[in-house]
């Protein structure tokens, strides 16, 4: 009897052990291919492994858990944008989130970059194939599948994982799927009684916030600024949309006649949101723009350091100006 059990056990082991060595190397079975998925910054392999599961491309999220605990890479993955081909087995998934498969190159679209920004980086980039550099945006667009003639503002930041030889049409085709898929999640969430009508002109304010700061703490109050004025029907009056506007033509100081002279982007002459967005914004502007805090700022200033000051009158307004302006000079 007890050779009975010791031969059922050891069969057991066996086929269990064969069992796993089948689920690493056999194909995922991906719900689309490619099939894009993000990994966030700071994300753990157990929080990636659980939405991996419940989307199906794994059996169960200790699939590649265990894989990862016997790998001891368990706390080695790559925040980013990933991307799976018919074929990937469990081990090349694993592979891919550590960036222990050497075919895996990453490419970052930075927050704030503009079309052009991102054009001349991907040309940049010899592991990326150029098939787009004699295009011009909207022949572009056509071939990413994008339903947009005006490419500016519909590629998502971040970082991108994919294959020596890729093309920039699948890389630029995942960041414009990835842009309207979080624009779209973030506008069903968004906050009531916005002065925006449709997700673009969301995107367009978030573009214009994204230009204003890089500083975290002040994005939503300059969102809030630019909301309330759409509310009471001021004009916006930011210098980035008048600096995209002039293009080459801007020599790295902005003049009063640039201000005064009237163009589409120059919202120190013109009502309303820019016809199109001035740069790819990232989550945090989309965000802050779709949520703003309520304040009774209707005004702001840099103070030459990164950060601005937020004034409810035109008249501390002029004087924070004053203030700032002479002790840059």
């Amino acid at each position: 009897m007890r050779r009975v059990v010791v031969g059922l056990t050891v069969l057991i082991v066996v086929l269990a052990a064969g069992a796993w060595g089948w689920a690493r190397w056999y194909p995922l079975s991906l719900p689309d291919s490619p099939y894009a998925f993000s990994v966030k910054a700071g994300s753990s392999l157990r929080s990636v492994a659980r939405e991996l599961a419940a989307t199906g491309v794994i059996p169960s999220e200790w699939a590649l858990v265990g894989a990862a605990r016997l790998a001891r890479a368990d706390r080695a993955i790559k925040a980013g944008n990933y991307e799976l081909t018919r074929g990937t087995t469990l081990n090349e998934l694993l592979a891919k989130l550590t960036q222990g498969d050497a075919t895996q190159i990453a490419f970052t679209i930075v927050e704030g970059w503009n079309v052009a920004d991102l054009r001349a980086a991907l040309r940049a980039k010899p592991d990326i194939k150029a098939t787009l550099a004699e295009v011009d945006n909207a022949q572009m667009m056509t071939r990413i599948g994008g339903a947009e003639r005006e490419a500016e503002g519909w590629f998502f930041p971040d970082t991108y994982f994919f294959s020596s030889g890729s093309t920039d049409v699948s890389l630029l085709a995942r960041a414009n799927r990835l842009m309207h898929a979080r624009l779209d999640a973030a506008w069903a969430a968004r906050a009531p009684g916005l002065p925006l009508v449709s997700p673009y002109q969301a995107l367009i304010l978030a573009s214009i916030v994204e230009k204003e700061t890089g500083r975290t703490a002040d994005r939503p109050l300059i969102a809030a600024v630019f909301v309330s004025r759409l509310r009471q029907g001021m004009r916006l009056q930011t210098d980035p949309t008048v600096i995209y506007g002039l293009g080459e033509r801007y020599d790295g100081n902005l003049h009063r006649s640039d201000l005064d002279a009237d163009h589409a982007f120059n919202t120190y002459t013109r009502d309303g949101l820019p016809p199109t967005p001035i740069s790819l914004p990232s989550q945090a502007s989309i965000d802050a723009v779709l949520h703003p805090p309520t304040t009774p700022y209707l005004y702001f200033v840099s103070r030459g350091d990164g950060s601005s000051e937020f004034s409810v009158t035109l008249a501390d307004h002029n004087r924070a100006v004053a203030r700032y302006q002479k002790r840059a000079r």
